[in-house]
């Protein structure tokens, strides 16, 4: 089987990412593209399509009849025409849960961030601050314990269920929003008004559709405390960024951390630069273990398509 992966470099950073297990399945191409030509010249002859965030087109797909499976390197699938590959039987498979353990430390180092200081205290010490005082220990920057804090989820997927668990072994109270009660609650479960409104740290675990787009704006940010901090680990376009840029400079909330964009890499986006606003480069699920995991449940989902039994599919 000859299969085309699309867009490797996502996935690896100086060659630390094992791409062994796809590479036993059958002739790999290792391509290189820019636009949807180069996707189509690319994989002619291809029977399988891999790929990460490139955009797989009704074009695309009706170009090369020859593919019969597109397996997206990620759980989000919004980067394939799904009716296209309905209509001409192309099997489309995701990668569900490979990433809940790394996204969910990542929210947890964004509250301990606000609330421990770690990096206000290693920077003063290098400024010589604590080596200037007369007591043992130099404290002038407020920090905070996590115990006794809410912790409002968005979303009560596998990584919603990490983060939950992950907070209530710090201490914090957990509230809980989410549009299908699972059976067993073992948090309060509250509507989205409450969740906004009594949540110190709201995070947000929700699929990026037409119900939760711009879920973060004027009138959600003026529910929330002014002492509040805002989550997004999931999908940039949950957040209304105008609107959150004046909540931020204006006092509606107190601060938030974003490890997504509405538009990534980022051109001229507001938030970046705020004080009270950290922003790190889409990179909660790309911890070194977290991408091989990616890369071998990749190619099982594709071995099963070869025995004939697929699973993961979204399609």
């Amino acid at each position: 089987m000859d299969i085309a992966v699309l867009d490797r470099q996502t996935l690896t950073w100086e060659e630390d990412a094992d791409f062994s297990p796809l590479e036993g399945l059958g002739n790999i191409r290792y391509c290189a593209i820019s636009n949807e030509d180069d996707i189509i010249s690319s994989c002619r002859g291809c029977t399988a399509v891999l790929c990460n965030k490139i955009l797989i087109t009704r074009r695309v797909l009706v170009a090369l009849p020859e593919v019969r499976y597109v397996g997206i390197f990620a759980t989000g699938y919004n980067n394939v025409d799904l009716n296209a590959a309905r209509e001409l039987g192309v099997t489309v498979t995701n990668v569900p849960g490979y990433s809940g353990a790394a996204v969910a430390q990542q929210v947890m180092a964004y509250i301990l961030f606000f609330l421990s200081k770690v990096h206000v205290y290693d920077a003063a010490v290098k400024r010589g601050e604590w080596g200037a005082q007369r007591n043992f220990s130099y404290f002038p920057y407020p920090m905070h314990e996590a115990q006794g804090k809410v912790l409002g989820v968005f979303g009560f997927g596998d990584i919603g269920k990490r983060t939950a668990a992950a907070a209530a072994a710090l201490g914090m109270k957990v509230l809980v929003h989410t549009r299908t009660l699972p059976r067993e609650r073992p948090f309060e479960f509250v509507d989205k008004k409450e969740l906004f409104a009594r949540s110190d740290f709201l995070t947000l675990h929700s699929p990026l559709t037409p119900r939760t787009a711009g879920l973060i704006n004027r009138e959600t940010l003026a529910l929330m405390k002014p002492s509040a901090v805002l989550i997004n680990t999931a999908r940039g376009g949950l957040v209304d960024e105008d609107a959150l840029f004046d909540a931020l400079t204006g006092g509606v909330i107190s601060a938030a951390a974003l490890d997504v964009l509405d538009r990534e890499p980022p051109q001229n986006c507001r938030l970046i630069g705020l004080d009270n606003c950290v922003v790190t480069p889409h990179v909660a699920w790309a911890a070194a273990e977290t991408r091989n995991r990616l890369i071998r449940l990749a190619a099982q989902n594709l071995q099963s398509y070869i025995n004939g039994k697929p699973i993961n599919t979204v399609t």
